[in-house]
């Protein structure tokens, strides 16, 4: 038996998708901790690209049980749409698809409610995918919150009334313009719930305790990246949950005890998407060929990545935070052809240098300190052996291991799931 855990070391969109993809075989279970329909993973494999929203990873892999666990929020008519995609696969979701009961539901009218919020904010906006995220983990933490369980309620569309009426209250208190048709989304929101009940739910932590005693192995996915934790990721300029190792835990139902691998995954370089401090974003050339080489957009929103040199600083803090085992660095590929590379390795604070991640991280407090690299120009896409890797690049992982104290475990060098090497 094992449970293990798999999450991102930045800002998100460092390449869950691919590596859950790629490890899936070697587990029984799949479980989704925490987040929302904010977040997609991109899987790549036959020469098709899957992005999935909700929806564990593991979903292609024929033997593997997937579950949604109680910390993600689920947006019916999201989930409708990303369950239709995934049917000319023929996959059997009644039987490899659960969800916890506990899971909360996002509405038609969070989704008005994150807009009239990040409409009034104007230039302060925080950056909102405007999903509905934030203000259904407000409801969930305000105790006002309709779960999944409540689906299979008498009252359940009493319940739903309830809270859609005072949202449409909270709306008109931003006295912002925002257009739309309630009684259409409510429509659509209502039919999709009836697709929703078509699939299994259940009480997530029973049954992950009984899989657990009956020696079965899982992983635990998260989404979003560690520098978006609500607790200690770059506060406002977060996510609301816990994408940390802790929210596994509180997100699924599992006693800390009981997990054993933490794999953290990190980019070669560095993403944000979004409003927010990002010490080593590139803003000339380096970063606008980042971006294009790297596809760096937004699989969800389609939003264009800011993108900048690997700072380790930020990733040290977050190994710690998470208790990180083994290391997997995607995208390695894209870093090719650059004749220098440079890498964070310490902060000028306060007019001193420091090697920890301090309370604020905006520009007018922090300045990178680089060390710099030889590059490489060499195509690593078709590389199928550590071995094979450029001498420049072999150099640049080691020195990362020594820094961070962690080994790092496998490399990808490509979007495929065949293009990751095994150290």
């Amino acid at each position: 038996m094992a449970v293990d855990l798999l999450l991102g070391l930045q800002w998100g969109d460092e390449g869950k998708g691919k590596i859950v993809d790629v490890l899936t075989s070697k587990y029984d279970i799949i479980a989704r901790f925490q987040g929302g329909p904010n977040a997609g993973h991109t899987l790549e494999f036959d020469g098709i690209k899957h992005v999935l929203r909700t929806i564990p990873s593991g979903i292609f892999h024929k033997d593997s049980i997937n579950i949604i666990g109680n910390g993600v929020v689920i947006d019916p008519v999201v989930f409708q749409k990303e369950i239709e995609g995934l049917q000319k696969f023929n996959i059997d979701l009644k039987s490899k698809l659960i969800i916890s009961r506990k899971a909360h539901l996002i509405l038609p009218t969070h989704r008005l409610l994150d807009a009239a919020s990040e409409t009034a904010k104007g230039k302060a906006k925080i950056g909102s995918t405007l999903k509905g995220i934030g203000p259904t983990y407000m409801d969930k933490t305000g105790r006002n919150g309709i779960r999944v369980g409540d689906i299979e309620l008498a009252d359940f569309k009493q319940r739903y009334r309830t809270l859609a009426d005072k949202h449409e209250t909270m709306i008109k208190f931003y006295d912002v313009a925002i257009q739309y048709n309630l009684a259409e989304l409510e429509k659509e929101f209502f039919e999709s719930i009836e697709e929703l009940k078509k699939l299994d739910f259940i009480d997530s932590e029973e049954y992950l305790y009984n899989a657990q005693k009956a020696g079965k192995s899982i992983l635990c996915e998260g989404a979003q990246g560690s520098l978006l934790d609500v607790d200690f990721g770059t506060y406002p300029f977060v996510t609301s949950s816990n994408t940390t190792a802790a929210g596994a835990c509180t997100g699924l139902g599992i006693a800390p005890n009981k997990i054993q691998e933490v794999f953290g995954i990190f980019k070669a370089y560095t993403t944000r998407v979004g409003s927010g401090p990002f010490p080593t974003e590139d803003f000339g050339e380096a970063g606008d060929v980042m971006a294009k080489v790297g596809n760096e957009f937004g699989s969800v929103t389609g939003r264009k990545r800011r993108c900048g040199w690997l700072d380790l600083v930020a990733l040290k803090y977050a190994i710690r935070i998470n208790g990180v085992t083994q290391l997997m660095m995607m995208k390695g590929d894209v870093l090719s052809g650059f004749k220098t590379l440079k890498v964070c390795t310490a902060y000028k604070y306060n007019g001193q240098e420091i090697d920890h991640l301090p309370y604020t991280i905006e520009p007018e407090n922090v300045e990178p300190v680089y060390t710099e690299f030889k590059g490489w120009n060499a195509d690593l896409t078709g590389m199928t052996s550590y071995g094979e890797l450029p001498k420049e690049l072999t150099e640049y992982i080691e020195f990362i291991e020594k820094q961070v104290e962690v080994p790092i475990k496998i490399v990808s060098v490509g979007p495929d799931r065949k293009q990751t090497i095994m150290k």
